[in-house]
């Protein structure tokens, strides 16, 4: 391993999408319910830090909710951001925490894949120094692709975010073959982008279950979760749920400290 490489902590920390919170405001109008409402609640039951992404047609999250979650959370804000010139204007007049940057299609119902730093290194590489200037921490939305890790690397970020969709839906779907695969290429991004020297988060669909299966990947420090946490809150309240989400998490990573 890298002697540069960072390792992770002993705590994974837990970062809470509140995007469908406003997704649900906008399907009536209005303020309510208010994402800067949920954002405070879930760091009060727990949460590390506060996910909101600005998508460019703002089907959910508007300007004016990243400005009020800047000004008003006591936690870390990471914007998510596709690599426009616009997003980029917003994020150096916002000045997150962090930046991740994501791949983005108007027609796609929620982040389908990774983004493309191979395909795309031209456009990623100038966002991210500008970022990066900016004193933001910058991460890329990516799959566990070795090509893509190295190219990451090679972009000047010093974050990766594993994009773990394909596994979820395996895990849901009862397909074990798939999602056993899935892990594995997961777990060996995961090794890889450390030993590259990149900080490792991971995040999309997961739940209480795939949370706790990925909290036991040493490699990985950072969760962030939404749609499932935002959902399940209607029923049991976001304050119980990032609780128990963060149960979860701790119970998963107990198996590292069993191991050592």
């Amino acid at each position: 391993m890298d002697p540069k490489a960072p390792r992770a902590p002993s705590r994974l920390r837990l970062g809470v999408n509140i995007d469908h919170v406003a997704t649900l405001r906008n399907a009536r109008g209005g303020r309510h319910p208010d994402p800067l409402h949920a954002a405070m609640t879930a760091i009060g039951a727990g949460a590390d830090g506060i996910t909101a992404h600005l998508r460019e047609d703002r089907r959910h999250m508007r300007d004016e909710d990243i400005a009020r979650l800047k000004a008003r959370i006591s936690k870390p804000l990471n914007f998510e951001m596709a690599a426009t010139d616009e997003m980029v204007e917003i994020a150096l007049k916002t000045r997150p925490h962090a930046a991740c940057i994501v791949p983005e299609r108007r027609e796609e119902r929620t982040t389908e894949g990774g983004l493309d730093v191979v395909g795309q290194h031209n456009q990623i590489v100038p966002v991210v120094q500008k970022l990066k200037a900016a004193g933001i921490r910058v991460s890329l939305f990516i799959a566990a692709d070795p090509a893509q890790i190295e190219m990451a690397a090679k972009a000047g970020a010093p974050v990766i975010e594993i994009h773990t969709g394909a596994w979820c839906d395996a895990v849901h779907d009862g397909q074990a073959d798939v999602a056993q695969t899935e892990f594995r290429r997961i777990a060996a991004g995961a090794r890889l982008a450390q030993q590259a020297g990149l900080e490792v988060h991971a995040g999309h669909g997961l739940d209480y279950v795939t949370a706790e299966a990925i909290a036991a990947l040493p490699e990985i420090v950072e969760l962030n979760i939404g749609h499932y946490m935002i959902g399940d809150a209607v029923f049991a309240g976001l304050d119980n749920v990032v609780k128990k989400m963060r149960v979860a998490m701790d119970r998963g990573r107990m198996v590292i400290k069993a191991a050592r």
